[in-house]
């Protein structure tokens, strides 16, 4: 079956949320055998949304709606999916007391207006929504498969996952399964050149490159009967970009770098401290991000003034006046100075000058040191991060991706 995905809501269109439904649906979707050819937005009006929903009936098998089945005058798209599938709407007995039994659990009475997401298509596949009160419902009529998800991504994502993800089984005609092969270190023109045999000749699976902020990430496909046969023939494409690309490749399927590196820590038992000047706290931000993080991160340090570099992490007043603030010398002695200041294992230090102004010949904007502290000693590489784009974020934010590759290569060298 093919299907398309219609998001509804106002708030979408006007970018006051980012359309992660969409996002989610279609990684899920092919794995039941099921292709997304198209992805809609239409906001909370019903005119729109009526004559939306035609076209995405009109060229799909299935939709799949996220949004408007709330209890408010504007969520119509029960309504709507009703009326162009000519069916009825009836209460949903079953929905009406577990929606009941939530306002009760609030300490709330239910009101006349919430009685409405109780009611649901005549014939419906009605799924109960243990995580809030709108429940989802799949609907088959003339031929087409309408499938109604509540819009908050903590309510739709469980309730597609454990509810309507085995009911789409009877529609499988197989899998299609995807892995994404994440790599720091190279540019995209360079991965394409180096497998381009693969990139270019690769039907079953397929390997496709995505370009990200300072990395390159893979997404290798392959559709077959089962799961199992997919990742079988998965496998030998992502063996093939492993031998080609060696360490550059920092995982599969790991979600960021900075989630690689927590995993890495936690596996090896190990702590991180961070000091950090020009990146002003990103990279224990992105560090934080990651659940389990504080298993493994002890500290971070942001310090800006010099005054704060000697005086808390002991960096030398001498080395500041000789060498400058922005210097591989003062980059080492911060990370040396954050990892005995916390008793890690691990200290980074970051200093640089990520502008926009302020930069000089000898020390232009983008140049940026990054040091490695650990108990067999202190690395520092010497970073210009401004050649392609000069924006402050960028630099930043690719000075602190350089900080956690240095963190995972020291990691991957410990058995």
């Amino acid at each position: 079956m093919n299907a398309e995905i219609l998001a509804v809501g106002t708030e979408l269109l006007l970018g006051n949320i980012l359309n992660t439904n969409a996002r989610y649906l279609s990684e899920r979707l092919p794995e039941a055998g099921i292709n997304v050819y198209y992805q809609s937005v239409c906001g909370d009006n019903p005119q729109r949304l009526k004559e939306t929903l035609s076209l995405a009936l009109s060229r799909s098998d299935m939709v799949i709606t996220t949004g408007g089945l709330g209890p408010t005058y504007d969520d119509l798209t029960k309504e709507t999916v009703a009326e162009a599938l000519g069916l009825r709407l009836v209460l949903h007995e079953p929905s009406l007391r577990l929606i009941e039994q939530y306002m009760a659990s609030l300490g709330r009475e239910m009101t006349p207006i919430q009685r409405k997401q109780a009611m649901q298509p005549e014939g419906a596949t009605v799924f109960r929504n243990d995580w809030g009160t709108a429940p989802a419902c799949a609907v088959e009529a003339r031929g087409k498969v309408v499938i109604l998800l509540p819009g908050p991504p903590r309510e739709m994502e469980p309730l597609f996952e454990h509810c309507v993800l085995p009911w789409l089984a009877k529609f499988s005609e197989g899998v299609l399964l995807s892995h994404t092969v994440h790599i720091f270190g190279v540019g995209e023109a360079e991965v394409e050149e180096r497998l381009s045999h693969l990139l270019r000749d690769s039907v079953n699976p397929t390997v496709a490159p995505y370009a990200k902020q300072g990395e390159v990430q893979l997404r290798v496909s392959a559709k077959a009967g089962t799961r199992e046969a997919a990742e079988a023939l998965i496998a030998p494409a992502i063996e093939a970009v492993r031998a080609e690309l060696g360490d550059h490749v920092y995982g599969i399927d790991v979600g960021s770098l900075q989630a690689a590196v927590v995993a890495l820590l936690r596996e090896r038992g190990l702590k991180l401290a961070t000091a950090e000047s020009c990146t002003a706290g990103l990279l224990s931000k992105r560090i934080t991000e990651i659940p389990g993080a504080s298993e493994v991160f002890e500290c971070g340090v942001t310090s800006y003034a010099n005054r704060i570099k000697h005086e808390l992490l002991g960096v030398s007043e001498q080395t500041l006046r000789e060498f400058g603030a922005v210097s591989e010398p003062v980059a080492c002695q911060m990370a040396e100075g954050v990892r005995r200041l916390a008793g890690a294992d691990i200290g980074v230090g970051i200093t640089g000058l990520a502008g926009p102004g302020g930069g000089s010949t000898e020390k232009p904007v983008g140049l940026v040191y990054v040091a490695l502290s650990t108990a067999g000693g202190t690395e520092a590489k010497r970073l210009m991060l401004a050649r392609v784009n000069p924006d402050r974020e960028n630099i930043r934010y690719l000075a602190s991706s350089n900080a956690l590759d240095m963190v995972r290569r020291a990691l991957m060298k410990q058995n």
